[in-house]
């Protein structure tokens, strides 16, 4: 919104700052922060007298959680209020870009909102149909798609680029569209998977957004997309913002979700999260290297799809409890232990997934 003071700065000079994207996503990063800081309480006190109960433990888990009995979930809805507004205040609304990813990330998040709603109210972990969820999921995920290659130009918008390799881009016609769908989908269950310790999956979510927020920065702007020599594409330097905003949250919702968690992030946050994250990803132009910068998700997602391949097709387990994270729990870590070392992994990858930036 306040981007378009930028075009009265021939008439007041001090609104050229608006114009710059890097001022912009600084401030909806510390807007993004003080939303969440500000009406965190005053939410999770709303959450807590409305779920009783809180989010349910698993039975099977580590004994080590029961203790987390009665912690409020659903503490998403923080996050993206903060996103949200950070966003619609610094990022130029005019850009389809925004909207795209926006679509995605409140479309996921009413999906995991919906989720955790009939967990908390059924006292299960059964929640949404899976099925049902997935439909929803690839529907939003398509439609969002779609508006990517809308927005791009000529054959390049529905085409596959590759890591390290400048020329090397394979047009995949309207089958990119199915394509980025299973990116976007994708993503948002790998993170949903991944929440599942305190302050676990909200960290690397911050790392992979800053990570996406330089890309995107940097494929949006001509002289630095062509100096590094990645796939210029016009207009997705705005993401930058929505990055920032996600950065800001995120610090703001760890302040309450770092040991021992006040709140929980729930499938509200972790699916919007991961579905934003996917969006971005397939924006850029960066959806491979998104396996690398959220290798971390990856990990988590197969240890669940290994783990339950293994069960049906032996009878055998491969992880003593998957998600992974669990599996190391059992084996003796403790939770700050595995989550501090699932921090230093997200970190490592993400440098390594920048560093196809300059390795062409």
């Amino acid at each position: 919104m306040l981007a378009y003071l930028g075009q009265f700065a021939a008439d007041v000079p001090a609104f050229n700052v608006f114009r710059y994207i890097t001022f912009r996503t600084a401030s909806a990063m510390i807007t993004g922060f003080i939303v969440v800081f500000l009406f965190g309480p005053a939410i999770i006190a709303a959450l807590r007298i409305r779920q009783g109960k809180g989010q349910p433990i698993r039975a099977d888990g580590p004994q080590t959680h029961f203790k987390k009995a009665g912690t409020p979930t659903m503490g998403g809805l923080m996050i993206l209020s903060g996103v949200l507004a950070a966003t619609l205040i610094w990022a130029d609304l005019s850009n389809l870009y925004v909207w795209t990813v926006l679509l995605v990330t409140v479309g996921f998040g009413a999906i995991g909102f919906y989720d955790d709603y009939l967990k908390v109210t059924k006292q299960s972990h059964k929640g949404f149909s899976g099925k049902s969820r997935l439909a929803l999921e690839f529907l939003i995920a398509g439609v969002s798609s779609a508006l990517v290659v809308y927005a791009g130009t000529g054959t390049f918008a529905s085409s596959l680029a590759f890591p390290f390799v400048k020329e090397l881009l394979i047009d995949l016609g309207w089958f990119y569209v199915v394509f980025a769908a299973f990116v976007i989908v994708g993503a948002g269950n790998a993170v949903n998977l991944t929440d599942g310790l305190d302050g676990l999956a909200i960290v690397p979510i911050m790392i992979a957004a800053s990570a996406f927020g330089l890309i995107a920065y940097l494929s949006g702007n001509v002289n630095f997309a062509n100096y590094l020599q990645i796939h210029y594409v016009y207009g997705t330097g705005e993401l930058a913002v929505l990055c920032g905003a996600v950065i800001g949250a995120g610090l703001g919702f760890l302040w309450f979700n770092a040991p021992p968690a006040a709140i929980f992030m729930g499938d509200t946050g972790s699916l919007a999260l991961g579905g934003m994250t996917g969006a971005i990803a397939v924006a850029t132009k960066h959806e491979l290297v998104l396996a690398i910068i959220g290798g971390l998700f990856v990990i988590e997602a197969l240890s669940v799809i290994l783990q339950v391949a293994s069960f049906k097709l032996t009878g055998k387990r491969i992880f003593l409890m998957a998600p992974i994270h669990h599996h190391f729990e059992k084996l003796g870590w403790t939770e700050s232990q595995v989550v501090v070392r699932f921090w230093i992994i997200a970190f490592m990858l993400a440098f390594v997934g920048l560093s196809t930036l300059k390795l062409r």
